[in-house]
């Protein structure tokens, strides 16, 4: 395992324990770094607490990212207690479930504007707040998947979002690379996550996923975490505005 001794790191995006984020946290853990975990609203509270008492040494904090003044408060408490920060994970994104049910088409404006504020813009926001606290560089590293690329079957306003957040990636990277802070996304095969739960035939992309992949398996949290924990670490110091995938190669197959 890499090491991260000595480094900062705030993971936001924590729900349960078939997060991908807690598969990131526990990785950035072993690895250890000095970890900070956020979670949503007093409702997620108490299960995330429950997590972090597995990760010895780990500060929780509640951020809502649809709020800005929250977020300021977030990193101004960061910076008093830490005095920097080194590692930002961004493992958020949300659509109504109205809107992955209905045809593509039939995406609703508030629908669309929901799922863009807080699967992307949320990125945006939480950079400018990490970045002033990375000032010895840094790596900002986000969760897309492959239907921003190819269209995939129930997974409609999300795949446009993800297509918006991985295009984010790039214009942060060209922007905060001359401070060395580097921006990259890792797009995950599916994993049984809270999240995932609320994309329709689930089960049945899981075993398309399988059976088409060159590995012939699906992703697991521990794959996801170890790049994640590569990507943080200084053996990636010239990768930045890249989307890395951790699919098993699904995404190479043509069909």
């Amino acid at each position: 395992m890499l090491n991260l001794n000595g480094r900062v790191a705030a993971v936001f995006g924590l729900a349960n324990k078939r997060s991908i984020s807690w598969g990131i946290a526990k990785k950035l853990h072993e690895a250890g770094a000095k970890l900070t975990i956020g979670y949503q609203n007093e409702r997620m509270k108490a299960e995330a607490l429950g997590l972090i008492e597995e990760l010895p040494g780990a500060e929780p904090f509640q951020c809502d990212v649809s709020s800005d003044a929250e977020i300021d408060q977030t990193f101004a408490q960061m910076k008093e207690h830490y005095g920097k920060l080194d590692i930002l994970v961004h493992s958020i994104a949300f659509a109504p479930a109205e809107d992955l049910k209905n045809d593509f088409l039939q995406t609703s404006r508030e629908g669309f504007r929901i799922a863009h504020e807080v699967s992307v813009y949320s990125l945006i926001a939480l950079s400018r707040g990490a970045a002033p606290l990375m000032t010895d560089g840094g790596s900002i590293i986000t969760l897309t998947y492959f239907g921003a690329e190819k269209v995939v079957p129930h997974y409609k306003v999300m795949g446009v979002a993800k297509a918006a957040l991985e295009a984010t990636v790039r214009y942060l990277a060209a922007d905060l690379g001359k401070q060395n802070i580097r921006v990259n996304a890792i797009s995950a095969g599916p994993i049984r996550t809270l999240a995932a739960r609320g994309i329709g035939a689930l089960g049945d992309m899981m075993k398309h996923h399988e059976e088409r992949s060159p590995l012939h398996r699906n992703t697991e949290q521990d794959e996801v975490g170890k790049t994640a924990v590569y990507l943080a670490s200084d053996l990636a110091s010239g990768v930045t505005g890249e989307t890395i995938y951790v699919d098993s190669g699904y995404n190479i197959m043509g069909f």
